[in-house]
C-alpha cells in the first residue's frame, strides 16, 4: 500500500492550494480516504474524509466552507481543495486509508496506512 501526497507549498493568507493523494497497492474504490494535518508541537488532527464512492464527505468544523474533498477512482487519486487559507492552516498534511473499518473516520487510530505528508505554509 502506498499513498503519495503532493501539492503543498507556500501561499499567502486568503490564497488557495490543491493537494493530491495518489494511491497504489490496494483496491482504491473499496475504501474511504481521510486527510489529516499536524502543526509543530500539536497532535495530528482530522481535516476531511470521503467515502469510497465519493458520495459521503466529512469535514472538521475548522475547514467547513473553505476546504472540499473529492476523488477520482479511475485515477486512484483523492483531492483536497483548500480555499481562503489562514495562517492556522499551516501544517503537514497527510492522507491515509482505513483498511480495517470505514467507521470513525475522524480518528487517526482508524487508519492503517499513511502517506509521507506535504507541507502547507500560509504566510505573508
Amino acid at each position: 500500500v502506498q499513498l503519495q501526497a503532493s501539492g503543498g507549498g507556500l501561499v499567502q493568507p486568503g490564497g488557495s492550494l490543491r493537494l493530491s493523494c495518489a494511491a497504489s497497492g490496494f483496491t482504491f474504490d473499496d475504501y474511504a480516504i481521510g486527510w489529516f494535518r499536524q502543526a509543530p508541537g500539536k497532535e495530528r488532527e482530522f481535516v476531511l474524509a470521503i467515502s469510497r464512492d465519493g458520495i459521503g464527505t466529512y469535514y472538521a468544523d475548522s475547514v467547513k466552507g473553505r476546504f472540499t474533498i473529492s476523488r477520482d477512482n479511475a485515477k486512484n487519486t483523492v483531492y483536497l481543495q483548500m480555499n481562503s487559507l489562514k495562517p492556522e492552516d499551516t501544517a503537514v498534511y497527510y492522507c491515509a486509508v482505513p483498511v480495517r473499518s470505514g467507521s470513525f473516520l475522524h480518528m487517526p487510530s482508524s487508519y492503517d496506512y499513511w502517506g509521507q505528508g506535504t507541507q502547507v505554509t500560509v504566510s505573508s
